[in-house]
């Protein structure tokens, strides 16, 4: 049970990632504190694995490419949904992967599998603006922006064995608090250039969580609503210790997705 809950927690992402929307500027100057709007980002994160984890001082090195968890992927859930009145929005981010094996040693069909959640939620303010001159596709003007950030991250990692009709599982849960800032520029009326990176645990949850991403964006419409499309690259790592259990993993790789806002 030990090293199965070991090799499952080096077999699966602990999915993550805050791929977080930025509305577009509204023309003029600062945006309107009566205006509202709701961005909905579905994505997929295909992320690799690299690090060390632990269930009860059993230490496996972990070095598990996307591919390995892809073949294996039972379900797999990510969404952003963030909520922006004039310069001041929040948003809540929800992840949830869930893969499994099955293998024969000897005479008995031994499966596995690990479920990870991940949900983020945290606030922003848009503190700076400077308009770039010429509008976008959608009529706003061209801006440069910065936005801190706070909030806070929970990750659960679920590990389960099955051996002959016998089942078992285990569970380790955190939460770490963040701090952060986000950067968006619009390169030209379609392309946007969007930056965020945070840094929290702090010894509150995990010792240490580091997250960054860039993503480049292209506008378009999607059924009518202004979509961006957007495809970059993420990094989250986080070194998490209770006991004999540790999680010190890195995630990385591209993402993919879009953000339609309503």
């Amino acid at each position: 049970m030990i090293g199965a809950a070991a090799l499952l927690a080096a077999a699966a992402p602990a999915a993550a990632a805050d791929l977080t929307p930025v509305r577009i500027a509204q023309a003029g100057a600062p945006l309107a504190q009566s205006d509202w709007s709701v961005t909905l980002s579905p994505y997929l994160w295909a992320a690799s694995l690299n690090g060390d984890a632990a269930v009860l001082g059993i230490h496996r090195h972990v070095d598990v490419p996307f591919r390995d968890t892809l073949k294996n992927l039972d379900l797999g859930l990510m969404g952003n949904l963030e909520i922006r009145r004039g310069a001041f929005g929040a948003y809540v981010n929800g992840e949830y992967v869930d893969v499994s094996s099955d293998e024969k040693i000897a005479s008995l069909n031994i499966g596995t599998g690990m479920k990870s959640y991940l949900v983020s939620a945290g606030v922003f303010y848009r503190v700076y603006q400077s308009e770039l001159g010429g509008n976008t596709v959608f009529g706003a003007p061209r801006v440069f922006a910065l936005e801190p950030t706070a909030g806070a991250r929970w990750t659960r990692l679920t590990g389960r064995i099955r051996v002959a009709g016998l089942h078992v599982s285990d569970s380790e849960s955190w939460l770490d608090p963040f701090v952060g800032a986000r950067l968006n520029l619009d390169l030209t009326d379609r392309w946007n250039l969007f930056m965020e990176g945070d840094a929290g645990g702090f010894g509150v949850g995990s010792r240490l969580s580091l997250n960054g991403q860039a993503l480049l964006g292209y506008r378009t419409t999607l059924a009518g609503y202004k979509t961006m499309v957007r495809t970059g690259y993420r990094v989250l790592h986080q070194d998490y210790r209770d006991g004999g259990f540790q999680w010190k993993v890195t995630q990385h790789g591209p993402i993919i997705g879009a953000s339609i806002e309503f």
